[in-house]
């Protein structure tokens, strides 16, 4: 009897085990790691644009403008560009770049010089903009009593300064009118000749010469000298400032910045300003 007791509790004790081993929970399942996200492809930054310096010649009546406002406004913009500049009668400036000077670009008060350089094939093709336009006038110092009020007036005047006809466009211009007008011999009598529209300026504002001929915005730069008259209608061809590029230039790309920059709405305003008007 105690054996089969025995047993009766051995079988019991291994259901119990038996049935403990069955309740035991699962492990809980592992997490799985979220799908790693492809890092953003990396694009090669571009390299920065290469330093360049540009020489720019330009017609002595455009140093005002382009030092104070328009050479500044575009480093500005161009950090990687200097424009250095040299400024005198268009007829030099187109001597220099016909004897190898290493410009730039080139600005002029005419149209003469600049399709001169072009025949020659100096200037790089289709870069030349016909970009603003002038007056010519008649100015005398400031509180001149020699009652002068048109251009055939002045020959009123004793002295007389103009720009030399051989190489300043605004001499060429003078010569035109005054011819037109019939009275070149007398002017050309009694006339200054100089080397650029700046000291034409220089010398009727101190006084040197009773009155001579420049461009509108010379004379609005000085107050020492006042405007009498303007050119007659007819009587001068359109006063048009080209610039483009020198074909033998290093710095193509720079100087075709600096020419597209010119033609911009905001430096135009700069030119206006001066008293240029765009073409």
């Amino acid at each position: 009897m105690k054996k089969i007791i025995a047993l009766i509790t051995i079988l019991c004790m291994v259901f119990a085990l038996a049935g403990c081993s069955n309740n035991t929970p699962a492990p809980a399942p592992t997490p799985e790691k979220p799908a790693e996200t492809p890092a953003p492809e990396q694009k090669p930054e571009e390299p920065a644009a290469e330093p360049a310096t540009i020489l720019l010649a330009a017609a002595a009546s455009l140093k005002n403008c382009m030092d104070n406002e328009l050479i500044p406004m575009f480093k500005e913009k161009n950090q990687n560009i200097t424009v250095n500049a040299t400024y005198d009668s268009s007829g030099k400036l187109q001597t220099q770049i016909e004897e190898g000077a290493e410009v730039d670009v080139f600005m002029s008060a005419a149209m003469k010089q600049m399709n001169a350089l072009d025949e020659k094939g100096l200037m790089a093709e289709n870069s030349i903009v016909k970009l603003l336009e002038n007056k010519i006038v008649l100015i005398a110092p400031k509180g001149s009593d020699k009652g002068m009020s048109t251009f055939e007036d002045i020959l009123k005047a004793d002295t007389i300064a103009v720009g030399d006809p051989a190489s300043v466009p605004a001499g060429q211009y003078a010569k035109e009118a005054f011819e037109n007008l019939k009275i070149w011999d007398q002017v050309s009598a009694k006339a200054s000749l100089g080397t650029n529209v700046t000291e034409v300026l220089n010398w009727v504002a101190e006084g040197s010469a009773d009155a001579g001929v420049v461009y509108a915005t010379d004379a609005a730069s000085n107050e020492n000298v006042e405007i009498l008259a303007e050119a007659p209608e007819g009587s001068v061809a359109k006063v048009i400032y080209p610039v483009g590029v020198v074909k033998a230039s290093s710095n193509q790309e720079a100087a075709k910045a600096f020419v597209e920059f010119l033609q911009s709405e905001e430096a135009l305003k700069v030119f206006e300003k001066y008293g240029f008007t765009a073409n």
